[in-house]
């Protein structure tokens, strides 16, 4: 009679096997943490300080566009209240002698509008005043609806805790409101920590946004109708609305130094030097804890 060999394990071999499994595990982690991570890709309106579908109206004419490029698309008779002594390292583009550019940009965000809609949440704060304020948040997707007051009173710390490509997605079922403040006293600001860029912070605003007076806010704010930044809000980051418009009062808008990004919906990969030195320890010690282990199995 034939007798098919014993398939168990015996318990050294079964621990050997176990530390190799281990050890691909790890080494699995390794590898994923230095490829791309998706972001939300803005395409071609990716460049844009302000991108509005209506109008762009500056109170009292003394807002500056720091950084970023203006561009007012398909209202092709709209006048744009910005002159190009306010947009200091940028071009203002119309619809009148840039159509297929604007067209291109605004089909981008609208891409991204529903790219940015449709990811996983990672936590919803439901409707409730003040969801944000107060809180600090790691990578990841954030849910709120209409608030009573704002959707943001006093500070929200967002913490790059470490992640080679933080990446946060806000979802406004709604609106988005931040508190009003005075001067020398922001009613509502977004902090930056531990790695984290204005340039991966995205806020998909279902109708309209408000940055209230004095307002501090980061980010890129997507919004399917209009965006209001109130006397004397700044923006480190860019507002793009879809059909309606972007008005201005005595505000000053930056983007941030999105040269880690590729453009194409992802972070770049760091050069091959510094990713060795950043993993290049660990790694090896792996490689020779697992040829070890399989070598005794």
């Amino acid at each position: 009679m034939n007798v098919s060999p014993s398939l168990t394990c015996t318990p050294h071999r079964a621990k050997k096997i176990t530390a190799t499994l281990a050890v691909a595990i790890a080494l699995t982690f390794l590898t994923t943490a230095v490829i791309a991570v998706p972001i939300v890709n803005l395409g071609t309106a990716h460049g844009f300080a302000i991108l509005a579908g209506s109008q762009i109206t500056d109170a009292g004419g003394a807002s500056t566009i720091v950084t970023g490029d203006v561009g007012l698309y398909p209202a092709p008779s709209a006048a744009i209240g910005l002159n190009s002594g306010q947009v200091l390292a940028g071009s203002i583009y119309q619809a009148e002698t840039s159509g297929a550019l604007l067209n291109g940009a605004q089909n981008d965000l609208t891409a991204a509008f529903v790219d940015a809609a449709a990811r996983p949440v990672t936590i919803d704060f439901g409707v409730v005043d003040n969801q944000l304020g107060g809180k600090t948040l790691f990578p990841g997707v954030y849910s709120f609806g209409h608030a009573a007051t704002a959707n943001l009173i006093g500070t929200l710390t967002l913490d790059g805790n470490g992640d080679l490509n933080p990446v946060w997605i806000f979802q406004a079922t709604s609106d988005l409101i931040t508190a009003a403040g005075a001067p020398g006293a922001a009613g509502s600001n977004v902090v930056l920590i531990n790695g984290a860029t204005a340039c991966d912070v995205f806020w998909r605003v279902s109708s309209s946004a408000t940055l209230g007076t004095y307002s501090d806010f980061v980010g890129n704010i997507m919004a399917d109708q209009s965006i209001s930044l109130q006397a004397y809000a700044t923006l480190n980051g860019s507002a793009l609305a879809r059909i309606a418009a972007v008005t201005l009062d005595h505000n000053t808008i930056t983007i941030g130094d999105c040269s880690m990004d590729s453009g194409d919906g992802s972070h770049s990969v760091p050069e091959s030097n510094s990713t060795l030195l950043l993993i290049g320890p660990s790694l090896a010690a792996l490689l020779v804890f697992g040829r070890r282990s399989l070598a005794h199995i």
